[in-house]
């Protein structure tokens, strides 16, 4: 893997000075970058979908090149870090959408820190989803403006200021402004745009990084009743009577979140040009080159293109997304590309673009498509893509895949599984994945298995994987610190439970500090509160009834990296709390 490795540094060095001629020549363009959220590839009109209306991204389509077989990771987290840094995320240190697992070592380049050697503005609009604390928070890694939700979603329970809305978390919600709380009025979609579009306003006139990350349309499935209203009669399962591929047909629930999602999407649609006439009126849109994709597949069963599989899935259904890319003064327009690309991509095509060096001694997995964009002929026969999703960590031959050419190797298998118990594809004689020719391929499949075996051990050997990220406590960049249960480990599965083991992985500095513990529910007078630094062990009775918080005040720390326990001890049970702030006071 070291040969590999080595080649990699090369190629990337080799891009960083063979910059193709537009790049030389023209003005560096303004650069936005669109993702939506467990948006599928079939939920869109260009992708064959006969109910939802997305008129705008449809019509932008058609003035893009287009990648046809763009691949992502199968959730969230993976596949904003890869966008972020050109790596595949088990580098970066994101292993999990929560469990303490998504959060992003700050040491990793992100676009946003590589595009300030050309003096760049950044801004980011709506999920960042690799970590809410210093230091690993947008402005932390290269944003300059930043407008998020915290954790994997509003109205989960890592958005504290979101998650007690409930079924209205969507609407008015309180945000995260440069780090500071801010109450915002009417939809989510349509306040990342309005601040994606003043931050482009307010930049027009110098190169920009415009990152609109929407969290449509992931759950909870919320939605203006005027757009609800456009898909309320609709039958989601229908009119697919003359279309062959492979479909599962849909419950009653399936149907009734479909029309929710589809409502969502053509929200997301006005919105997006909304954004496109902003260009247009400041009359900047021939030097803005524009990325729409989105993070990975549906959530939950509905039209996909004939595809196998959803999100989570290694399947092309959980990888396969749409990609367009449109830079009118420096590409051509409407036109198709075929060859196999990923998320990893998008760092070193921007870099080229952009005429900005990759980061230094940093490995970089992704390659340019810039020659595919120009028209050039490259063979990329010999690449291959490695997929996974399990909880926590990789597991070896679970949901894991490796792509190469056209053929695709997926384990869904034990860790000693013999080679005839994996899954082979021809993705070229089969797309939907329908016809397992492992049997009669055993050659092929051995060989792909040995490199997924390489790629596998390389991976896991990452040092922010070994190493993981930790929360900074008691910075003059975040004070107070608030941990949420997003980033909380512990227990496979932390979520909302009460009665979980659960800690936060921390680098605390010296001082005193108020601690503030929050609970889900009110609880019992009379337990005893405890909190675990290593070898330190604060502990004290809490006399309050009913109450749902409890203080410590004035609680010593020296210089420590840590694991962070606290608990509530009342009637034989261990409570967790739901939030902890943590204030220094010196």
């Amino acid at each position: 893997m070291k040969i590999r490795s080595l080649c990699f540094i090369t190629l990337s060095c080799f891009l960083c000075y063979s910059l193709v001629s537009f790049a030389k020549q023209k003005p560096q363009p303004n650069v936005i970058i669109i993702m939506t959220d467990d948006q599928g590839y079939g939920d869109f009109g260009i992708t064959g979908n006969p109910h939802v209306r997305t008129p705008n991204i449809d019509g932008f389509a058609t003035e893009s090149t287009r990648f046809n077989n763009f691949f992502v990771s199968p959730v969230c987290a993976p596949t904003r870090a890869s966008l972020m840094t050109g790596r595949y995320s088990l580098r970066t240190g994101i292993r999990d959408t929560y469990n303490g697992g998504a959060i992003m070592a700050s040491t990793e380049v992100t676009i946003a820190e590589m595009l300030k050697q050309a003096d760049y503005k950044s801004g980011i609009f709506g999920k960042w989803h690799l970590g809410d604390n210093y230091p690993s928070r947008p402005m932390d890694q290269g944003f300059d403006e930043s407008v998020i939700h915290l954790s994997g979603g509003m109205g989960q329970v890592g958005d504290i200021t979101t998650y007690f809305k409930g079924d209205r978390s969507y609407f008015d919600p309180v945000l995260w402004h440069n780090n500071k709380k801010e109450a915002y009025t009417g939809y989510c979609s349509d306040i990342f745009t309005e601040q994606a579009i003043n931050f482009i306003d307010k930049n027009k006139d110098s190169p920009f990084l415009c990152y609109l990350a929407f969290n449509a349309p992931h759950t909870p499935l919320q939605v203006p009743k005027k757009y609800y209203e456009q898909y309320k009669d609709i039958d989601p399962d229908s009119g697919f009577e003359n279309d062959s591929r492979p479909r599962k047909s849909m419950t009653e629930k399936d149907k009734e979140d479909a029309r929710k999602v589809y409502a969502m999407v053509t929200n997301i649609d006005d919105n997006f040009g909304k954004l496109l006439k902003k260009l247009d009126d400041l009359d900047i849109a021939d030097n803005t080159l524009i990325i729409f994709m989105t993070d990975n597949g549906p959530q939950q069963t509905r039209y996909v293109g004939g595809l196998r599989g959803r999100k989570g899935d290694v399947y092309q259904g959980g990888v396969r997304v749409p990609f367009y890319i449109r830079y009118p003064s420096g590409f051509e327009k409407n036109t198709d590309i075929e060859t196999r690309a990923a998320h990893i991509d998008i760092l070193p095509t921007v870099a080229q673009i952009c005429n900005v060096e990759l980061p230094k001694e940093t490995l970089i997995d992704g390659k340019s498509l810039v020659p595919f964009i120009m028209g050039k002929k490259e063979d990329w026969t010999n690449r291959s893509l490695f997929f996974y999703w399990t909880r926590r960590y990789p597991e070896l031959y679970y949901n894991m895949a490796l792509l190469k050419g056209s053929y695709k190797l997926v384990g869904n298998t034990n860790y000693n599984a013999a080679i005839k118990d994996f899954e082979l594809f021809n993705l070229d004689k089969d797309p939907y994945e329908q016809e397992n020719i492992v049997l009669e391929n055993e050659i092929i499949a051995i060989n792909l298995k040995k490199e997924l075996d390489e790629t596998y051990n390389d991976l896991i050997a990452s040092k922010n994987l070994i190493n993981k990220p930790r929360i900074g406590i008691g910075s003059v960049a975040e004070n107070p610190v608030i941990l949420n249960r997003n980033d909380a480990g512990g227990q496979r599965g932390i979520w909302d439970q009460e009665e979980v083991y659960g800690k936060w992985n921390v680098s605390i500095a010296e001082g005193y500090y108020d601690i503030l513990f929050k609970f889900i529910k009110p609880i019992k007078a009379n337990g005893r509160m405890y909190l675990e630094a290593n070898t330190l062990v604060k502990q004290m009775v809490n006399k309050k009834e009913g109450t749902d918080t409890i203080e410590m005040k004035n609680v010593y720390f020296s210089d420590m990296d840590c694991d962070l326990i606290p608990f509530y001890a009342v009637d034989s049970k261990n409570i967790f709390p739901f939030w902890v702030e943590m204030k220094k006071l010196d």
